[in-house]
């Protein structure tokens, strides 16, 4: 736990209006006071993010959400309540009180809270919810390390909470309870298969490219280093100069290789950090061997697709 002066700063700088990039699970968020449309505009700026894109609020509880919209069904008490703190952000009516800039002019907000107990300090130290998306240039690989946050955003941030390396590695499930039946938004290491052993059905959201997102991260092209990454199968010719390739089923003798875990879960908990690390070696490219087609995988093969494209 970091010290409890520096923490107190840290919601005195979201109070007033600041900049703080701090820890989660997931990824490092930059984070704002939610309910302050002039400071969530410097986030917006920070990341050089379209306004069209809509920011995650982060709480410290069920009660904490709980005012910020207009519904809160069974739906959504049962998933908090099995889900939180973790990654999985709720997708739900707002209240006014949520200024429109957080959620793209659209009626609905998402809702997380972390499990990270320098996060849940922070929204405490501020005393008011934290509207945070990940702490990096938009589009670009998403921070699971203090040390990326410095090395991307540098002076953008009033603050950077180092809280060490992220554990889950990749951005939360964002399910919206708004829709009939419940829709995935986006991805993550809370499967379709934990959502429906709860709640029931739930369908998949068809991709979204032009206008308001309904969810961060469904643009085609997100999540991407700045070397250029190839999705492949085991047996794609390759380009010609310096790349590495990145396994799953095995290495080839012609490139430099690196193996990655077999597990999708442990993938996922290092998948940015490898590559946060390879975009800094010089390569020409970067190789990375398909997942399988397998729900658990369904995450990474989403972000891979997306960092994928051109």
């Amino acid at each position: 736990m970091l010290d409890r002066e520096l923490l107190e700063k840290a919601g005195e700088l979201i109070r007033a209006g600041g900049l703080v990039a701090f820890p989660t699970e997931t990824v490092y968020g930059l984070g704002a006071n939610a309910l302050d449309a002039g400071a969530v505009k410097r986030i917006f700026e920070a990341k050089g993010r379209p306004l069209s894109s809509p920011l995650i609020v982060h709480v410290d509880s069920i009660a904490m959400a709980q005012p910020l919209v207009a519904e809160w069904p069974e739906k959504a008490q049962m998933l908090a309540e099995r889900f939180w703190p973790g990654p999985l952000t709720l997708v739900l009516p707002k209240r006014d009180l949520i200024p429109d800039l957080v959620t793209a002019g659209l009626p609905t907000v998402g809702l997380r809270v972390p499990a990270h107990p320098v996060a849940l300090e922070l929204i405490r130290a501020a005393a008011t919810p934290i509207a945070a998306p990940s702490a990096n240039p938009f589009t670009r690989l998403s921070p699971t390390s203090a040390e990326h946050v410095r090395s991307s955003l540098g002076d953008r941030v009033d603050l950077i909470l180092d809280g060490g390396p992220t554990t889950v590695g990749i951005e939360s499930t964002v399910l919206s309870l708004a829709t009939d039946p419940p829709q995935i938004l986006r991805p993550g290491m809370v499967s379709q298969a934990d959502i429906e052993a709860l709640v029931g059905p739930v369908e998949l959201a068809p991709p979204v490219e032009h206008g308001a997102q309904s969810a961060p991260g469904r643009r085609r092209i997100h999540y991407s280093p700045h070397t250029p990454l190839l999705l492949v199968h085991d047996e794609t010719p390759l380009p010609a100069g310096r790349g590495i390739y990145l396994w799953l089923s095995r290495p080839r003798r012609e490139i430099a290789c690196h193996a990655m875990p077999q597990d999708a879960a442990a993938y996922a908990s290092i998948l940015y950090e490898t590559l946060h690390r390879l975009d800094g070696e010089g390569w020409d490219w970067i190789a990375v061997e398909s997942p399988p087609n397998a729900p658990e995988w369904a995450a990474v093969a989403d972000r891979l697709r997306r960092a994928a494209q051109k």
